[in-house]
Parts: C-alpha cells; sequence; structure tokens
C-alpha cells in the first residue's frame, strides 16, 4: 500500500507525524534446528535464559515506575515461574532443539491462557515476549528491541510487549501503531500513561512498508500513508488534545463552575508519587491487587499497611480511593485457590472472592483502616465486580466493622447499572468502571483483539448505562466517579460528565487535555453533547456527532 487510509482503534488521544518502522521479529526457531547439547545440559542454558530475562524485566520496573513497572514486575514474575522451566524441559526429552523447545514451551502457555479468556488471555504478549528474549539470549543474538534511526518515527509490530513499552520514553517513537490489541490492552495503557497517540487493532498495518509516511490519529482511529498523510510535515510532529493554546490551572470544573474532581489512576507507590507531584486532585482509583499479583503469599497486614500509609501520606489530604483486591479465576493467587472455571470473566473474581476467602477481605480493611489512622488522613475505600444492593450491603457492613465509613462499590456489571439506585441506596458512592462494564455489555472479552470495536468506550449502549448511573447519583444527591481509561480522552470526558459523572480519573498525563476542554463547556453543553453522542447507532458516529455539538458549543476558557 503506497497510498491511502486504514482503520484501527483509537486509544490514546493525540496525533503524530513521521515514518514507520517496525519493531524487528523475534528469532525463528524449529524442530530441524541442530541439536548439539544434552537435554540436561540444555535445560540448564534455558533455566539461565530464563532467569536472565526475569532479572532484566524486574530492573527495568524499578527503573520504570508508574503503570509500567506494574506490568514489568508481573512479566518478571512470569520468566520466573518455574511451571514455563518444566515445559521447556518435557519439549527437551521429547527431541526438540534447545531455542525451539523454549518456543513450544510458550506456545503451550499461550494456548492456555488464550483459553481462560480475559486478564490471563492479556497476558499472551507478554509470555511470547519473553520467549523470543530467551530464545534471543540462548542464540547469542541482541534482544528485540526498539530501531532508533536518530529521527522520529511511529513504531507499528504485531503488538507491543510490556518490556518494549518501557523503552518508549526517550526514544524516537512518536506515536504507535499495532496489527493486534485492543482498548484495555498494555499497548493502549501504557500510550495512554506516556502521553503517546496510538491506534491499535489495525491489520492493514502488517501491510505497510518501512520508511513509509503515516500520520497516525490517536482520537478517531485513522492513519493516512503516503505523502499526502504529512500535509507538508516530513520531519515528523506530535500533538496532543486539547484545542485551547493554553491549558488553565486549578482544579476540573467547566466553564460554568460546576466542579469535576480530576484524580488519578495508580496502582503502586512509585506511581502514587508520580501522581501526587502533579496537580492531581486525588487518586480515583488505587489498585490493590499489584500488591498480591506475582506473590506466593499473601502480603501481610503491616506490608499492606506500610504500602497504604505511603500512598495516603504522598497525597497530603486529597481524596484516595481504595479498591479491595481484584483478582479471582482469571487473576489466580497461589494462595487463594479458586479452581478451573469454564468461563473466568463470569466466575469468582472481585468480590466474589471474599465469599470464600473473607479473611483475605478483612485483613486488607484491617490494613486500610491502620493505614488511614497512621497517616492522620481520610480514606475511600471501594469493591470490585458487585452486581446487586445486597452484595454491596454487605461490603458496607463488613467496611465499617472495620472502622471505615466512607465506603462505595464499582459499576462493572450491567446489573448493577440497571439498578444503580438501589446501590446507591446502601453505598456513600460508586465509581464506573467502563473497561468491565463495556466488556459485559457487548458480550466481547476484553483481551479478543478481533473484537475490539465493541469494547469502543464510545459504544452508545454503554453509555446509556452509565447515563443511569449519572441519573441514580443526581438523585440521591452522591458521587458517581469513572475510573475507566475512557475518562482520559477529553471529548468523552466531556460525555461522562453529561452523563451525571461527578469526578473522572485516569492517568495524569491525560489530565491537562481533561481539563482544558471541560473549562470551555458549560455543564448544559456537556449535556447536550452526551445527548448527540447517545443518539448514534455506534461508537463511530457516536464520536462524529459529539465533536459536531462540540464544535458548536466549545469556547475559549476565561
Amino acid at each position: 500500500m503506497k497510498s491511502g487510509t486504514i482503520r484501527g482503534l483509537g486509544v490514546s488521544p493525540g496525533s503524530a507525524k513521521a515514518p514507520l518502522a517496525r519493531l524487528a521479529p523475534p528469532v525463528a526457531t524449529a524442530s530441524t534446528d541442530p541439536t548439539t547439547e544434552a537435554p540436561e545440559a540444555a535445560l540448564g542454558r534455558i533455566e539461565w535464559a530464563l532467569g536472565a530475562v526475569a532479572a532484566e524485566m524486574a530492573e527495568r520496573a524499578d527503573r520504570a515506575g508508574g503503570v509500567a513497572a506494574e506490568i514489568l514486575s508481573t512479566t518478571s514474575a512470569m520468566a520466573a515461574d518455574p511451571s514455563l522451566l518444566e515445559a521447556a524441559g518435557r519439549q527437551l526429552r521429547a527431541g526438540s532443539p534447545t531455542g525451539h523447545a523454549v518456543t513450544l514451551a510458550v506456545a503451550e502457555f499461550c494456548a492456555m491462557l488464550e483459553a481462560h479468556g480475559g486478564y490471563l488471555a492479556e497476558r499472551v504478549t507478554d509470555l511470547r515476549d519473553i520467549g523470543a528474549r530467551a530464545v534471543a539470549l540462548l542464540a547469542g543474538v541482541p534482544m528485540p528491541g526498539i530501531p532508533a534511526p536518530g529521527h522520529p518515527i511511529v513504531l507499528t509490530a504485531r503488538d507491543l510487549s510490556p518490556a518494549d513499552t518501557a523503552t518508549l520514553p526517550g526514544s524516537d517513537v512518536v506515536a504507535l501503531l499495532t496489527e493486534e490489541g485492543g482498548p484495555t490492552s498494555h499497548t493502549a495503557i501504557l500510550a495512554k500513561s506516556l502521553g503517546l497517540p496510538a491506534v491499535v487493532g489495525c491489520p492493514a498495518a502488517a501491510e505497510l512498508p518501512d520508511g513509509v509516511l503515516v500520520s497516525v490519529d490517536g482520537s478517531t482511529g485513522e492513519v493516512r500513508v503516503g505523502p499526502d498523510a504529512m500535509g507538508g510535515d516530513r520531519t515528523g510532529s506530535t500533538s496532543r488534545a486539547p484545542a485551547s493554546s493554553a491549558v488553565p490551572a486549578g482544579p476540573g470544573r467547566t466553564r460554568d463552575a460546576q466542579p469535576v474532581a480530576l484524580l488519578s489512576n495508580v496502582g503502586t507507590v512509585a506511581d502514587a508519587h508520580a501522581a501526587a507531584a502533579t496537580d492531581s486532585e486525588g487518586v480515583g482509583l488505587f489498585r490493590t491487587e499489584f500488591l498480591f499479583l506475582g506473590r506466593r503469599s499473601q502480603p501481610t497486614i503491616d506490608e499492606q499497611t506500610e504500602v497504604y500509609t505511603d500512598v495516603l501520606t504522598a497525597f497530603r489530604g486529597r481524596p484516595v480511593v481504595v479498591r479491595t483486591l481484584d483478582a479471582g479465576s482469571d487473576k489466580p493467587l497461589p494462595f487463594l485457590p479458586l479452581g478451573q472455571e469454564e468461563n473466568p470473566a463470569l466466575g469468582v473474581r472481585g468480590l466474589r472472592t471474599a465469599t470464600r476467602y473473607p479473611e483475605a477481605l478483612a485483613d486488607q480493611l484491617t490494613s486500610v483502616a491502620k493505614a488511614a489512622r497512621s497517616a492522620g488522613r481520610s480514606v475511600r475505600v471501594m469493591a470490585p465486580m458487585v452486581a446487586t444492593a445486597e452484595e454491596a450491603e454487605r461490603f458496607v457492613g463488613t467496611a465499617r466493622e472495620h472502622g471505615l465509613d466512607d465506603v462505595g462499590v464499582m459499576i462493572e456489571v450491567p446489573a448493577a447499572a440497571l439498578r444503580a439506585g438501589e446501590l446507591l441506596d446502601v453505598v456513600d458512592f460508586v465509581s464506573i468502571g467502563t473497561n468491565d462494564l463495556g466488556q459485559y455489555t457487548m458480550a466481547a472479552d476484553r483481551a479478543a483483539g478481533a473484537l475490539g470495536h465493541l469494547l469502543d468506550p464510545w459504544q452508545p449502549a454503554l453509555l446509556d448505562l452509565v447515563a443511569l448511573v449519572g441519573a441514580a447519583g443526581r438523585a440521591r444527591g452522591k458521587p458517581v466517579g469513572v475510573c475507566g481509561e475512557a475518562a482520559s480522552d477529553p471529548l468523552l470526558a466531556a460525555v461522562l460528565v453529561g452523563l451525571g459523572a461527578t469526578s473522572l480519573s485516569m492517568a495524569p498525563v491525560s489530565r491537562p487535555a481533561v481539563l482544558a476542554e471541560l473549562r470551555g463547556l458549560s455543564a448544559e453543553d456537556c449535556a447536550v453533547i452526551a445527548d448527540a453522542a447517545r443518539s448514534a447507532t455506534g461508537a463511530q458516529q457516536a464520536r462524529i456527532r459529539a465533536r459536531e455539538a462540540r464544535e458548536q458549543r466549545w469556547s475559549v476558557p476565561a
């Protein structure tokens, strides 16, 4: 393809123009590769290679911080998992050459993860990267890496691993374009955290030659190819929304002074300190599961208390919402065995794990309460995967028994959105997780790249459910937050406010654009734009209608 337009899923707003550069492919292996060592010696070298990859991922996690650190730490734990080495050993004993034994072992585990779906299926790209890096070490060649031509590039690949994305800061990359992936893939999440425009789920990218000029729009998913795409600029350029040239300072609010708290999503202490150093008005989602993932035993009350205290102290009185452990069969923890499930996404996860392991929830709530006392700060706590008012009421009772008096739940299940009024009658606040709510509304697995268009947060059906929750919150005078990454899109943020959201939580890098967008719109403007989006029959049409309505009403903030 020499010129024209291709489309994917826009997952990180902004635009960039630059020549295309392709991520180097992994080293290929085959059953016909020469066998030069005994299985025992080969297994020892594989153990060394996997250990080296685990150590490299851990080192990169220490340097990266933030969201990248969370993902890299989990990848390091996967590389060090003895079951992967055991699988490679079986392949060696069956006669496979050393490098190919690793390839087959990784393929075996990828098939299992894909069969599980959900969170586990999202780890397939990470596992493939572990295998590629180990094979490169065994072959004595450099590990796959990001090109560094010395000029701006749009990086393209089948998909990007955490190790790849962790090296993006300071690189020549100005935008990302991948063949696979969806709105909640690592590429999407990390691109947003780094402020890089990104388009994923674009199979046509595989046909583009290296060096071709491209223009990537991370909001619309449009990729223009060829000289005409550059608009006369052939040196590479990047821009991020919004349309205003000066970003106002201060708290989030609309043009007519309706407050909209702009909060941060965090997962680690380093992540929290980075967000606290910005204008963030607090934490709308503290993902505590990163304390638990990759461990063989549950963190103690003292360990948890120390982490929660550090986060509360970092934000110096700004509100912090702690989400209790969001784990289950699709996020397996060795110390909370739940067995195999046919469909983990619809199984025991989130708050449901407390029905089997109530002590895990009790320990976490004890830790949060101790941290609040230690830091001398108030704290808000909420539970994930709540479907009914009865579940919400039980959680509220348990939390208050532990000394926590500001208690909410996540709205991630359509049942909870449809009966949001009942839930709000028993909780102090709710927070909408647009990623899972979209998955369950559209019956589309978050890890299924081919269904990424159904997981687009602009889907009118998803917006309808958000509107129901917003209306229930207004009727009861209780806060309704949005903590899914949908809030990082400035135009969609305005829609969410128009639907009744009183706070929005996002990666800190997205806050200035959202702040400026809201400052140029009144609360009534946001409602009109939201109505325009909901009048559409699909996600792309919803974007177009919202943009048209916004252009008629937005004005430069005073």
